[in-house]
């Protein structure tokens, strides 16, 4: 039998015929295509590659989105598809999430005409893959204080500069880079084998192991001026593209926990210990209890969420509390599992210690717990702690 989840508060009887098909869609996809391969991959921290074509032809690249070959499904339906790809690792949902929130997302919204015809349905079909290069080895927290450069020379802008810690660094055929003009901050697309642009994966990851995470290096790299986004001005829409992919990690983490619940649960109806299930003892009980009431309460957090954002309501410090609760509850669960399966949770025959460890990042990128916490801290009070 196929994996169907915790729904405590049955939330699957508000969703329509057809966000039940996606749904069913993306958990066919994640139970027969990537859960078969993902801890080989993990363990010799490989991405892929092969489901690339698989995540386009199901429409699950930049799914939200309307024309240029894209799904155009509903903001729930796209929060199922993220859901349940990181319930297979999170580096497939991070892979999509970047793909369509961060590149996509972005030149949909602050390209141009002729750069939406060019990437968006390649990007799309999966026959393309992009990045999104913000973070910088000095500047991960504080965005604004970036200092990539792009200076005008006739027709052209050249790059200088170094991002790190971007996802599908080594795989993207197109960096969507963000860097300081004369003009103020701006959004630049850049070719693979543009010169003076090099890509170089960051090895010895623990976390994200299947995630395709480097660097990217910019010498006096030429770019031709209409390469730039003409919309996006300042650090604001680099801003908005993360709301984007927050969204996607909040809808991802509830993946994560439900594929750590659902394993825990079942090996404590296995289990024997002092002649019964170790699910008979309280102390188990007391930690399935505590997984499924905070998972609950996730889910009925970013389908809400989920509405809010279909009705363009959603607001950043929503986004943000969602982020960091789910994340912060996915890495409660994938804990307490671990505990539950004893010493067996350490190996990779389970899912547990995959997903802990990948949380681990999840919980950093796209804004630390930390700073998620002094968005909603501003929010309450009015003040900023970031000045």
């Amino acid at each position: 039998m196929g994996f169907r989840g915790a729904d405590l508060y049955e939330l699957d009887s508000l969703l329509n015929e057809e966000q039940r098909l996606i749904r069913k869609t993306a958990r066919e996809f994640v139970d027969e295509e990537v859960l078969p391969i993902i801890k080989g991959a993990f363990e010799v921290r490989r991405f892929p590659t092969e489901l690339i074509p698989r995540l386009g032809e199901l429409g699950f690249l930049g799914a939200n989105l309307e024309g240029y070959g894209a799904a155009g499904v509903d903001e729930l339906s796209y929060g199922l598809v993220m859901e349940e790809l990181e319930r297979g690792d999170s580096a497939i949902r991070s892979f999509a999430s970047v793909q369509g929130g961060l590149v996509m997302w972005p030149i949909y919204t602050f390209g141009s005409e002729e750069q939406k015809e060019r990437w968006l349905p390649r990007l799309a079909r999966g026959e393309a893959v992009g990045c999104f290069g913000l973070t910088e080895p000095e500047f991960g927290s504080n965005p604004g204080g970036l200092q990539t450069r792009a200076d005008r020379d006739g027709d052209y802008y050249v790059l200088n500069g170094v991002k790190t810690w971007i996802t599908n660094a080594t795989l993207a055929d197109v960096a969507l880079v963000w860097a300081r003009t004369d003009e103020g901050i701006r959004g630049f697309l850049v070719e693979r084998g543009t010169p003076g642009f090099t890509q170089a994966k960051i090895e010895h990851k623990m976390s994200l192991r299947t995630s395709d995470t480097g660097e990217l290096v910019f010498t006096d790299c030429r770019i031709p001026a209409e390469n730039m986004l003409p919309q996006a001005q300042g650090l604001k829409p680099a801003l908005m593209c993360l709301n984007q992919a927050r969204y996607s990690i909040a809808w991802g983490a509830v993946g994560a926990a439900l594929a750590c619940y659902e394993e825990a649960r079942a090996y404590a109806l296995e289990r024997v210990q002092f002649g019964r299930p170790i699910g008979s003892f309280q102390l188990i009980q007391e930690k399935l209890a505590e997984m499924l009431t905070e998972i609950t309460k996730a889910q009925l957090l970013v389908f809400r969420l989920a509405q809010l954002k279909e009705e363009g309501r959603a607001d950043h410090v929503q986004i943000s509390l969602a982020k960091r609760n789910n994340v912060a509850m996915a890495q409660m669960v994938a804990r307490s599992a671990r505990e539950i399966l004893g010493a067996n949770g350490i190996t990779l025959d389970y899912q547990a210690v995959r997903h802990l460890m990948n949380l681990e990042a999840v919980k950093t990128y796209e804004g630390t717990h930390e700073i998620h916490t002094l968005i909603l801290g501003e929010a309450i009070t009015g003040l900023s702690a970031f000045k």
